[in-house]
């Protein structure tokens, strides 16, 4: 595993023999397009490894088959589970906003003022804004490949006042004939045999408390009729399945392993 600054990964691994599993937490090999590499993260592409979402459709067997892995981002794990069934049901309008709030881990552990508890408790804060956070290209790649045509995200990340946890509302405009109940089909089919993404009863909204400490997804769907909007909430903990967790579950999978072992599906909220 591979937990290292962005465009670090890619100096060392490639000395390592083929059938050695790698899975890189980093962004290094996440991207298919060396454009984007370079405009969000600078310095030369190192080429693009399997991503490591298998909840996507067909993704889950290339993992098995590879062994080299490219971790998604937090961000992007929750947005793209959020959005896909849109997409790959021809549900949505090829665009979208995302406005997503994650606690102060997704920024790491580096000892920065703005992220000091004294700055951050009682206070929330956009960043990145403008199109300009790295999860962008990340996010756009996933859902124009679900829906088999480009599509543009509009990203907003917040910082909110707590360690861990995302929460991301992502809203899309439907196309003619996307009801609420064909849209609630789709996802209810798209995650009905998946251990870690929960797609919740109606009326019953995610929250991060709730997959604290496990590496499920919660997601909740509806229509805003009066704006003629599909609006999906889901909330995740950065730290498992936006970042270590989905790696252990990549490496289940890789090793042939039970996809669910060492990691928690409930968690741990009071």
């Amino acid at each position: 595993f591979l937990a290292l600054p962005h465009g670090q990964s890619a100096a060392i691994a490639t000395d390592w023999p083929d059938h050695l599993l790698v899975i890189d937490i980093g962004a290094d090999f996440r991207l298919s397009d060396a454009a984007q590499w370079e405009k969000f993260y600078g310095g030369p592409h190192a080429g693009t490894w399997t991503y490591g979402l298998p909840e996507l459709p067909g993704v889950r067997a290339q993992v098995a088959a590879s062994r080299r892995i490219a971790n998604p981002g937090c961000y992007v794990t929750t947005a793209t589970l959020a959005l896909a069934p849109l997409f790959a049901g021809h549900l949505a309008e090829p665009d979208a906003v995302v406005v997503a709030a994650s606690g102060t881990s997704g920024a790491g552990r580096a000892p920065k003022a703005h992220l000091m508890g004294s700055e951050v408790m009682g206070s929330m804060s956009a960043y990145s804004v403008g199109g300009t956070h790295r999860h962008t290209p990340e996010i756009e790649q996933n859902l124009s490949d679900a829906a088999g045509r480009p599509v543009t995200v509009s990203f907003t990340p917040v910082l909110a006042p707590m360690p861990r946890g995302i929460l991301a509302t992502c809203v899309a405009r439907p196309t003619p004939g996307a009801d609420v109940a064909t849209i609630r089909r789709a996802f209810e089919t798209a995650y009905a045999a998946e251990p870690f993404v929960h797609f919740l009863p109606e009326g019953s909204w995610p929250q991060t408390a709730a997959t604290l400490g496990s590496n499920s997804v919660h997601i909740q769907v509806t229509v805003d009729e009066h704006a003629e909007r599909i609006v999906v909430v889901a909330a995740l903990d950065n730290l498992t399945k936006g970042a270590a967790g989905q790696a252990l579950q990549n490496a289940n999978i890789a090793l042939g392993l039970d996809e669910t072992a060492g990691l928690p599906v409930a968690g741990v909220a009071p």
